[in-house]
């Protein structure tokens, strides 16, 4: 798992406070709102190994004593530069690099009750506006080629040119959010099961024969109201992920539940989606960041799918739970099927 590297100009365009570490810890480059929020020049930082900025405790020398293998959190981190009074509080993130280490910095008084994993970091947001804007060609030669397919196939295999179209549209529709972002499209009535349906035909397109596909679906589920786009991207990467950690069996599972709780809420009516699957399991030294954005088990992964898919479920006012062991897996998706949920005393 990496974090993008972009250009110097754009880490400083960021208000979130970011050091570059070298594989010592010593600071190799800081963002202009990590000096500003510390209260010194650039300069000062620069070269400075980072340990020495923690005043109170030793979480950050632990970890930067440590191999950098994974991502880390640590909690109400004390930093100010030596010498200096301004003492300034911070959840920290420490990401692996190619070269050493990111650190970002989030000021405590920033996240009230902390909860950054509903944020993707600054850094990569930068990054993605410009990769979006170098797909938008691709995307609309691969659309012109599905569609001039189409003419000379027979219907069989102009359903699966009618999948790449689709599925063409919809990231360029993306695309466009990420250049240009709008307010979410309202929520429209929907049939769960009909966004599932279309997820298992690009599951089928993608994994072919190599992987069981099933359907477990509970007929007295009624419609309500979401965003299918945004669902079925959701449950695509979470059945992208399973496929991907060596499943041969993927479940899609849905079921009504009555009186289910979400944190200190009770729901009358929800949705439990749940997605099974036999594969290779969380590995364990990432199961407490899991679904933080830029965690993958994978060399090649982006780690943003489990996040996004958290965040859709947060826009339709529910959560995403995972449980898993070698051999069965399974992140559930819980949606409120009624108005607003009730709240409890717990």
């Amino acid at each position: 798992m990496r974090l993008p590297d972009p250009p110097d100009s754009v880490l400083d365009a960021l208000t979130t406070p970011l050091l570059q570490l070298d594989a010592q810890g010593v600071v190799a480059f800081a963002n202009a709102a990590s000096a500003r929020w510390l209260g010194v020049s650039r300069r000062r930082l620069i070269g400075l190994h980072a340990a020495a900025l923690e005043r109170e405790g030793n979480q950050l020398a632990a970890r930067l004593a440590r191999p950098q293998d994974a991502p880390a959190r640590l909690r109400r981190v004390g930093l100010a530069l030596p010498g200096s009074d301004a003492l300034r509080f911070a959840d920290l993130w420490l990401t692996p690099a190619e070269d050493g280490l990111w650190l970002e910095a989030h000021p405590v008084d920033e996240f009230p009750g902390g909860d950054p994993a509903q944020l993707l970091p600054s850094a990569l947001a930068a990054s993605l506006k410009g990769l979006a804007h170098e797909l938008r060609n691709p995307l609309l030669g691969i659309k012109g080629a599905a569609q001039l397919l189409a003419r000379r196939v027979d219907a069989d295999a102009r359903e699966l040119t009618g999948i790449i179209e689709s599925e063409v549209q919809r990231l360029a529709t993306l695309v466009d959010g990420l250049l240009n972002p709008a307010p979410p499209q309202a929520f429209a009535e929907l049939n769960i099961h009909a966004v599932l349906d279309r997820v298992l035909r690009l599951a089928e397109s993608d994994a072919g024969w190599a992987v069981q596909l099933q359907r477990d679906y509970d007929p007295s589920l009624p419609e309500f109201a979401g965003d299918a786009d945004r669902l079925s991207q959701a449950i695509w990467n979470l059945v992208r992920n399973a496929i991907e950690a060596g499943a041969g069996t993927v479940t899609l599972r849905t079921r009504v539940e009555h009186g289910a709780r979400l944190g200190e809420a009770l729901l009358p009516l929800a949705l439990r989606l749940e997605v099974v699957d036999d594969g290779r399991g969380v590995p364990p030294e990432l199961a407490e960041h899991l679904l933080l954005p830029l965690v993958s088990g994978r060399a090649d992964g982006t780690g943003l799918g489990l996040a996004l898919a958290q965040q859709v479920a947060r826009e339709h006012r529910g959560a995403l739970t995972w449980r898993s062991r070698p051999g069965h897996t399974v992140f559930t998706l819980l949606l409120p099927l009624a108005a607003e949920p009730e709240q409890t005393d717990g």
